[in-house]
């Protein structure tokens, strides 16, 4: 269905701001998609704080190249949505999840990441990296580890002199 220019420069706008107050944005294929599922993955997304917006695939080009971000931006095959966040890992993090619970029905394409396009395996090893509350609970294991060992030794030593 053809839009008017309006329309199509209100969609415009819509993305310009869209990539501009996002530091992370991930480029979604979601050509063998349900309506169901979409409707599940959006508000899987909205619990995690992330967005998600689809457009005409020309003028999500337009506002990306008129945003002169580095790097070359990944083709955009498919049928596309943007998946964008605050969070720099939160978008990348929550299509994958999606990605491997819809059977290849959803796929990050690229995205943007801190300022530069990203490739499709860039946003995957992104999209991998743990929540902050699991990199948090890593650290706190490393630093106690080299404590708890101590404990139990002199505990050792304790048990030896009685």
């Amino acid at each position: 269905m053809a839009i008017n220019k309006e329309k199509k420069k209100e969609i415009y706008e819509k993305l310009a701001i869209l990539v501009k107050e996002n530091p992370s944005v991930a480029f979604v294929n979601f050509h063998k998609m349900t309506v169901a599922q979409a409707t599940a993955m959006r508000r899987g997304l909205g619990k995690e704080g992330v967005g998600f917006y689809v457009a005409k695939k020309t003028l999500i080009k337009k506002a990306l190249t008129d945003a002169k971000i580095a790097g070359d931006m990944p083709a955009l095959d498919g049928e596309i949505g943007l998946a964008y966040s605050k969070d720099q890992v939160a978008s990348a993090r929550g299509v994958f999840m999606f990605q491997k619970s819809l059977e290849k029905a959803v796929q990050l394409v690229g995205g943007i990441f801190e300022g530069r396009f990203a490739s499709q395996e860039e946003m995957v090893r992104i999209a991998s990296i743990p929540p902050r509350q699991t990199l948090l609970a890593q650290f706190v294991n490393v630093i106690n580890s080299p404590i708890q060992g101590l404990v139990v030794a002199l505990d050792q030593i304790a048990k030896k002199r009685v």
